[in-house]
């Protein structure tokens, strides 16, 4: 599994590959991750070589090779740069059905937009507005909106959900028992919560035994939408 970085450096050097035939500088990709150093960029692409990713090829400067990419992900054709996503005004964070294979083509990364921080844990104030955007390949999402929140708390760490990971959450306002929800609790208190259906009641259970599950009435509990995909910092 790659880290959130990690990724976003493959896929920018694979974009930049596949549009001029050359790799990227360190510099062009310490300003595209937004990183402080170069010195990150050179643990990236360890990683990357190291995973099987990527390849260096000796006497060449600058020489990288992309080998493949993580699975579920399209092949080099279908590969955009996170850095030029093609958003359509006023429908960030949508991806809509494709009819055919060569609009499928064209879609290229999503951005997503991050609206705040959620509570894994104690609930916190609700959903904020848009701070930054985060960038996906369409192929990573289905059809709808999508938005992203940080995550604080421990709350989930049994779902593989860590305090600091950015969840990116399809917006709907019904889901099934047993799915990972965002939960707006009296329209105040915003929470990342597994959603059990008990009667006439809603439970938001937590995946830590360390917490207690909120059993509330329905007319108390707002379904924001419902967990699809996760990144995890670098």
């Amino acid at each position: 599994m790659l880290t959130r970085k990690q990724f976003e450096l493959l896929r920018f050097i694979q974009e930049r590959l596949r549009e001029s035939g050359v790799p990227p500088s360190f510099d062009e990709m310490k300003d595209a991750l937004d990183l402080r150093s170069k010195s990150g960029i050179h643990r990236l692409i360890i990683a990357l070589e190291e995973r099987g990713f990527i390849r260096r090829l000796p006497n060449r400067a600058r020489a990288l090779e992309v080998i493949k990419l993580p699975d579920g992900v399209g092949g080099p054709q279908a590969a955009r740069s996170r850095f030029n996503p093609l958003i359509v005004q006023g429908g960030l964070g949508k991806v809509k059905p494709v009819g055919n294979p060569a609009e499928e083509e064209t879609r290229a990364t999503i951005a997503i937009p991050v609206m705040g921080r959620i509570a894994a844990g104690t609930p916190i104030s609700a959903i904020q507005s848009r701070s930054h955007n985060v960038a996906m390949p369409a192929d990573m999402l289905g059809a709808g909106e999508h938005f992203a929140l940080e995550v604080r708390g421990d709350s989930m760490v049994e779902a593989g959900i860590l305090d600091g990971d950015t969840v990116v959450i399809r917006k709907q306002d019904t889901a099934n028992t047993g799915d990972i929800i965002v939960a707006l609790i009296d329209d105040e208190e915003a929470t990342l919560k597994r959603l059990r259906k008990r009667g006439s009641s809603i439970a938001l259970e937590a995946a830590n035994p360390a917490y207690e599950t909120r059993v509330l009435g329905p007319d108390r509990v707002k379904i924001q939408g419902r967990l699809v995909n996760l990144l995890r910092r670098y």
